[in-house]
């Protein structure tokens, strides 16, 4: 179990990591999201000890990742898959980290297999494309059979084999009572892969909850209904007045939300604002038969961009900029 509280980081003016705190639980992976610059990997160094907190506790079953007698046997941390010697073999990185851990030769070969990197082991490291990287840090991060496992983009750079693998190698070690925390740009691998969601932006907490809490809290939740009344049930919608429901929390913004149903092309309606509850309830009372009522909801992607929205420092413009000068007749 990884416990984090009060953990502070600042550079400068800058402060990356600001009064954070959760908890990373076994027995399931654990998503950290957040925009660009929003402080993850600053706190998974933090977790790790590679930098220092200016206040704040970072630790791992009880104990600070420094105080650790043999590391790897307790933690595997995959932060930066192209730090390693180009100079060695796939092999010897791993058997350095091994015996500096006192761990057993044979688990340089075993790991090496499990990653699928078996031919390559005796080809120096600096050939190695970014996928092989990957696959090197992920043996690493599993060379001492550590209960608590940590990824910084562990998918980066893999092709699509390699993406299932690592996912299905995640979610297997979540499955054995491992901590799993993985920080990860790719909404729809994490939506695929974790169970739980920690979510920052600018060094402060934004979510901690499962993945369904977090979808089900996005406005962009909706309900789709096929009747033979279209534009009745339409105009019942438009005139109703939301109110809070005490189905949970999580729908409660959304039904108080103004009503609107948007004509779909396959003649069907897309209610936002309402809840498939409070849908099947007014199409009942305006006598609307209903042939379909299903809720929609929303992506990981749509509920992450809303929530973080106030959150991004690096915003890109939405189309090419005009040029600022004229091009020169001739000039390309």
């Amino acid at each position: 179990m990884i416990e984090v509280r009060g953990l502070v980081k600042q550079y400068g003016a800058k402060i990356a990591v600001n009064d954070l705190s959760f908890d990373v639980e076994p027995g399931h992976v654990t998503g950290f999201l957040g925009p660009n610059g929003a402080g993850k990997t600053t706190t998974m160094r933090l977790i790790l000890g590679l930098d220092y907190a200016d206040a704040g506790t970072a630790i791992i079953h009880g104990k600070r990742y420094a105080s650790l007698a043999y590391p790897m046997r307790e933690v595997g941390a995959l932060i930066d898959a192209k730090a390693v010697h180009g100079g060695r073999s796939a092999y010897n990185h791993l058997l350095c980290l091994a015996q500096t851990n006192n761990l057993p030769k044979r688990r340089v070969g075993e790991v090496l297999e499990l990653v699928g990197l078996t031919d390559v082991a005796r080809k120096r490291t600096r050939g190695f494309s970014l996928g092989m990287s990957q696959r090197l840090g992920i043996a690493g991060t599993l060379l001492g059979d550590p209960a608590v496992l940590m990824f910084d983009e562990p998918v980066n750079g893999l092709d699509p084999e390699g993406i299932l693998w690592i996912r299905n190698l995640m979610k297997a070690l979540a499955a054995e009572g491992r901590t799993v925390f993985v920080s990860s740009h790719l909404m729809s691998e994490m939506e695929t892969t974790a169970d739980r969601l920690i979510v920052i932006g600018r060094g402060s907490l934004l979510a901690d909850c499962t993945m369904e809490e977090f979808i089900a809290r996005s406005s962009g939740q909706t309900v789709r209904v096929r009747t033979p009344q279209p534009d009745l049930l339409a105009k019942a919608v438009s005139e109703a007045i939301p109110e809070a429901t005490t189905a949970s929390a999580a729908t409660a913004s959304a039904a108080t939300a103004k009503p609107t149903a948007t004509t779909e092309s396959d003649g069907s309606l897309t209610v936002h604002g309402l809840t498939a509850a409070q849908v099947g309830d007014l199409a009942f009372d305006h006598g609307v038969r209903l042939h379909e009522l299903t809720v929609v909801r929303a992506s990981l992607e749509a509920a992450f961009m809303e929530l973080t929205a106030d959150s991004v420092e690096y915003r890109a413009g939405e189309g090419p900029a005009e040029r600022p000068f004229p091009v020169s007749e001739g000039v390309t």
